[in-house]
């Protein structure tokens, strides 16, 4: 498995580097055969909250936050490498599309500074929130001598940077969670909720759970995670008892329909799968009391958006189970960003870090040769910060993820992520 370390930059010293990037098949993983659950692993509540985003990486930004294209701000560099890399976020993008800028930022800055060695000059360039920043952000990058692009974080931008790079044969490493922007050469390092499902539907079937009900909130990531959770109990033999819809935020009638699959002393599900955030579930879990859903029959089940303290507090959803990355990786970056930054990192700001550093290793080792196709779908996949991670062919990507349970006001992990990812070929 190739390597991309998140230890300090002491740690990077003790190892030669091509330790970092290392292809060659792996044994297969017991990643979604059988289960084998762990010593409960408590993931403090403690914890400072990260800021998210007020709107997903995958969707277009709000109108507030879309500005007419002008010149280029905010261009910057870090590092002194010989091969150069692209950075390019919104920084000047209104709203929290700035604040994640610049988390990003500086989570690339810190992955510079914590490599061994300079091998990478990052040019940072702001393409405002926008489709057209972002191609006149790609277009000096590129004519700068940039060889690969890291970002942007918005799906439109993604398109219009990866058109501008696909002329010029350079790959990108998009941040946005929308997959329909993924292809060759255009690879995401995001968290896609498709992962998230089809994790959590293997588990549960894992455990027994053979019929799911699903209140599905009418968004556009509500729509992706019901659509990914058909194939997912497809494929696992699992039957989807009802599905009911509600508009975020006002969930009640959506459980009102449900009650009767998933209330009284024989429901007629053994889980209810809810793929909603810390914003929405709230009213959920208290619609689904005032119901008198009983998290003891029915099993709650969620995706990474529940992986947030507000969540872990709600009585409807104790026991309930949810997939995410291992918050190890992420707590141990966080510490090392406040140390240097005196901030707290967004969570995402990981995606940066993994994506810098990867880029400073394969550069390390085949120079602008490391950033073609086949390094970068290399099949063994590549440690990070968040754990293991493998680009697929189609632009996609694979993670290696935990499930964490709701207990007592925090969440457990009770199956490790993978340390190994087993081949797809897709």
């Amino acid at each position: 498995m190739a390597r991309v370390s998140y230890g300090s930059a002491r740690r990077f010293s003790r190892r030669p580097a091509w330790a970092f990037v290392v292809a060659g098949s792996l044994a297969l993983s017991g990643c979604v055969g059988s289960e084998t659950l762990l010593p409960p692993r408590k993931v403090s509540q403690a914890q400072p909250a990260a800021v998210e985003p007020a709107y997903a990486a995958g969707v277009t930004p709000p109108a507030s936050s879309m500005q007419a294209p002008g010149p280029l701000a905010g261009s910057t560099t870090i590092g002194t490498g010989p091969v150069k890399v692209a950075l390019i976020l919104p920084m000047s993008a209104a709203g929290q599309g700035g604040v994640v800028a610049q988390s990003m930022r500086n989570a690339a800055e810190m992955a510079v500074s914590e490599f061994q060695g300079q091998d990478i000059t990052l040019l940072v360039k702001d393409d405002r929130g926008t489709p057209e920043g972002a191609q006149a952000a790609a277009q000096q990058a590129l004519a700068e001598g940039a060889e690969l692009i890291v970002g942007p974080v918005f799906s439109g931008s993604v398109q219009a940077a990866a058109q501008v790079a696909r002329e010029r044969g350079k790959s990108v490493i998009g941040f946005s969670s929308d997959a329909s922007v993924a292809t060759r050469g255009v690879y995401l390092l995001s968290f896609l909720v498709q992962e998230e499902v089809d994790r959590i539907v293997a588990f549960a079937a894992a455990q027994g759970r053979r019929s799911i009900a699903a209140l599905i909130p009418e968004t556009q990531y509500g729509r992706v995670a019901e659509a990914r959770l058909q194939q997912a109990t497809a494929r696992h033999g699992l039957r989807i008892a009802a599905l009911e819809y509600y508009p975020p935020g006002q969930p009640q009638v959506g459980v009102q329909r449900l009650s009767r699959v998933i209330g009284g002393g024989a429901p007629q599900a053994d889980a209810l799968f809810i793929p909603d955030n810390g914003d929405g579930m709230p009213a959920v879990a208290q619609a689904l009391q005032a119901a008198g859903f009983d998290s003891a029959r029915v099993k709650p089940l969620g995706t990474g958006l529940w992986n947030e303290p507000r969540i872990f507090g709600l009585p409807a959803l104790q026991g309930g189970w949810f997939a995410a990355p291992d918050n190890r990786g992420f707590e141990a970056f966080a510490e090392r960003y406040r140390a240097r930054f005196s901030a707290d990192p967004i969570r995402l700001a990981t995606l940066s870090y993994d994506a810098v550093t990867l880029a400073a290793a394969l550069s390390r080792m085949q120079g602008v040769q490391g950033f073609t196709d086949a390094m970068l779908t290399n099949p063994a996949g590549f440690a990070g910060a968040d754990g293991v991670f493998r680009f697929n062919p189609d632009g996609t990507n694979r993670r290696a993820l935990t499930v964490q349970e709701i207990r007592n006001g925090a969440a457990v992990a009770i199956s490790a992520a993978p340390r190994t990812l087993v081949a797809s070929g897709t």
